[in-house]
């Protein structure tokens, strides 16, 4: 008691004043979430010589950081099991130690209603900016019915306003928000669904940061030196670059958007891409794994989990493009060689004639189950299968597949149409097919000594192929 009594007059004490301001970012504000049971990075300005304290009231702790002479300031603090609502006071300390009367005392202020608990960094292009709202006659699934449930005090929501810039940023725009009908009407569909997911689980405060923009390629949020492994991407930007490309141009959202929230204690990232960089498939899986051993490397918090959606169908002749399976297989790829990450298939929930898919339910509670199980070893939730391996007996090819403890099943039926056989002159025929525990085997009449098959592997297709109720990604054993 006496501690806390002594604590508090201090507090009044440098509140006596206003001669010497503390900002910070705003993200660091009232409602947010600090990660739980860390050492969490807290960091702002103030002015020069100055010394910055900072008062945590779930522990009546004090800590304390001096300004540097460029007038930043960072100070780690210990934080809980989750739990809340807690507070946050910083002042600055009295330049003359020995007079707590000094001129020199600095203005106090407190941060409220901050919860500890399950912090996420959710980023990508338009699929993970869609707001639950949708676009211009493009709606999310569901919406109206979610608007009227959604409300949780819990769950917390901050979206980073958009913004390209080709040198750092030191702050973004946007604030915290508990989840109700107003807060998540704008949120991100994709990210909120994930939230909810963990909240369901986990019983504990959620706190997600969305820093997205539609239409971003994946260079964009990558540093330049990041870059330079892959000649194919411009390596000189000019202002004029910027202005033309915006969120398409190299390095701009990493800097504008990302930078500032580097640091930010955090327990993962979700990443929702790849749209973009279709006509550009081929170096796509090198490129990701770039960007998130840049992201981790910047972060210093080891190789923290990643989950990122694969780009759903979609009939991408309708802007000029083709060839969105061979991303598709780049981003299953990319698991294979980027640590700690996963990718959660959408091959049931796209839109024909949309590139933004209206079930976004299915995006962030995929993601969910991917983080659930394996960053907080959740036991009981299905996963994703993948092709293994191809056989072939005479006419008939048979597909085996990777993390199929269950059956695989077609999901409208006994067989499926989105398979193709083809021989050595490379020409493939649609094909039959039927299952045998977690088997398919395929085969066509007009093909009579196989050697390649696909599956669904076209921009446009429903995918049927399911495991445990979860599709199984598109792919073919060829490498034509």
């Amino acid at each position: 008691m006496k501690r806390l009594i002594c604590i508090i007059c201090i507090i009044c004490g440098f509140a006596a004043t206003g001669k010497s301001e503390i900002k910070l970012p705003q993200f660091f504000s009232d409602n947010m979430v600090l990660q739980q049971q860390s050492e969490c990075n807290i960091w702002g300005m103030g002015d020069k010589g100055r010394t910055v304290v900072v008062i945590t009231s779930w522990d009546k702790k004090s800590y304390s950081a001096p300004v540097d002479q460029d007038g930043h300031f960072s100070v780690k603090v210990q934080t809980p099991k989750a739990g809340g609502p807690y507070d946050i006071t910083f002042a600055v300390a009295p330049s003359n130690t020995s007079s707590r009367r000094s001129s020199g005392l600095g203005k106090a202020f407190t941060l409220h209603n901050v919860l500890i608990g399950e912090v996420w960094i959710c980023s990508g292009q338009s699929n993970m900016e869609m707001q639950m709202k949708g676009f211009k006659q493009q709606p999310v699934e569901g919406t109206t019915e979610e608007l009227l449930h959604c409300k949780d005090p819990n769950l917390r929501l901050f979206t980073v306003k958009r913004h390209a810039s080709l040198t750092p940023e030191w702050d973004v725009t946007g604030n915290w928000s508990e989840a109700h009908s107003a807060s998540v009407r704008d949120f991100s569909a994709t990210a909120y669904y994930f939230g909810k997911a963990l909240r369901a689980t986990l019983d504990v405060p959620v706190g997600l940061i969305v820093t997205s923009w539609g239409g971003s390629a994946c260079e964009a949020w990558m540093a330049p030196e990041w870059l330079k492994a892959f000649p194919k991407v411009q390596q000189t930007i000019t202002e004029d670059d910027m202005k033309k490309l915006q969120q398409r141009c190299p390095t701009a959202l990493y800097y504008g958007q990302l930078k500032p929230l580097i640091g930010y204690t955090m327990r993962g990232a979700i990443w929702y891409q790849g749209e973009d960089n279709v006509p550009r498939y081929d170096y796509y899986a090198p490129l990701l794994k770039a960007m998130v051993e840049g992201w981790r490397s910047d972060w210093k918090q080891g190789d923290f989990p990643f989950y990122y959606c694969q780009i759903a169908p979609y009939d991408y002749s309708l802007i000029d493009w083709k060839g969105s399976q061979y991303l598709r297989e780049q981003q299953a790829k990319a698991e294979s060689i980027i640590s700690n990450a996963r990718m959660a298939v959408l091959m049931d929930a796209g839109l024909e004639y949309g590139i933004h898919p209206r079930k976004k339910r299915q995006a962030g509670e995929r993601l969910a189950i991917l983080a659930l199980a394996n960053t907080y070893d959740i036991k009981g939730l299905p996963d994703f299968a993948t092709y293994q391996k191809v056989e072939f007996q005479g006419d008939t090819a048979i597909v085996s597949f990777d993390r199929s403890k269950e059956w695989v099943y077609f999901e409208n039926g006994p067989h499926s149409k989105n398979f193709e056989i083809a021989g050595e002159d490379k020409v493939f025929h649609p094909a039959e097919t039927w299952i045998s525990r977690n088997r398919v085997y395929v085969r066509s009449e007009a093909v009579k000594n196989p050697v390649a098959v696909r599956y669904a592997f076209k921009d446009w297709v429903e995918g049927d192929l399911m495991h445990d109720g979860l599709p199984v990604s598109s792919f073919r054993t060829d490498e034509w």
